[in-house]
């Protein structure tokens, strides 16, 4: 059973790698959007407010921290904990800007864009979207971790007794050689004059 915990380093690599880049957006769209006139008001850099670290920052860490351990694991426990985490703060991208509304935060700041269609690219850039496509990419490198392969299975086999042992064929002049001190030839056999196999 231990066996199977184990996993090849490289299969939470995509996955791992595409976290680690959607969280530092998610994280950092806030606090840097204004520089491209793309994120959520006040029009101003690195602006900081507890709103913003409970519906931006918290969660893309945690996201670009459940990508960081899928890009390194090679135990498939702490590998489906780093799906989790990532996960979890793909949910909370998605519903949380909702959900907090019941505890009296205003959210991150309204959307920059002039259109209605400014508005919805930079909701679904900042939060709806990118907390479905983290779900997604977290629920993908649970399904790899959880699925033990068909090579893996065959790693963690125990091989049949005796199979690591081999007996050389040996052929010609030196096959008398080897064969000294094995047990007679059965009755019936006749010694030949010159063979020395049988002797002590």
């Amino acid at each position: 059973m231990a066996g199977t915990m184990r996993v090849p380093r490289t299969r939470g690599v995509l996955s791992g790698i595409l976290l680690i880049l959607l969280g530092l957006w998610g994280a950092l769209l806030p606090l840097v959007g204004p520089y491209f006139h793309f994120g959520f008001a006040p029009d101003d850099t690195w602006v900081y407010t507890t709103d913003r670290l409970q519906l931006s920052i918290a969660p893309g860490a945690a996201a670009a921290l459940g990508g960081l351990i899928l890009l390194f694991s090679a135990n498939r426990a702490v590998g489906m904990f780093g799906g989790w985490l990532a996960a979890l703060a793909g949910a909370w991208f998605a519903v949380g800007p909702i959900l907090a509304t019941l505890w009296n935060v205003q959210g991150v700041g309204a959307p920059l864009g002039a259109g209605d269609g400014r508005h919805v690219a930079e909701q679904l850039a900042g939060f709806t979207g990118l907390g479905v496509v983290i779900v997604f990419l977290a629920a993908l490198a649970l399904g790899r971790f959880a699925v033990v392969g068909v090579r893996e299975q065959r790693l963690n086999e125990p091989e049949p007794p005796g199979s690591n042992t081999t007996q050389p064929l040996v052929y010609g002049r030196y096959a008398r050689e080897n064969q000294r001190g094995q047990d007679p030839p059965p009755t019936g056999d006749q010694h030949v004059a010159g063979d020395t196999r049988w002797e002590r």
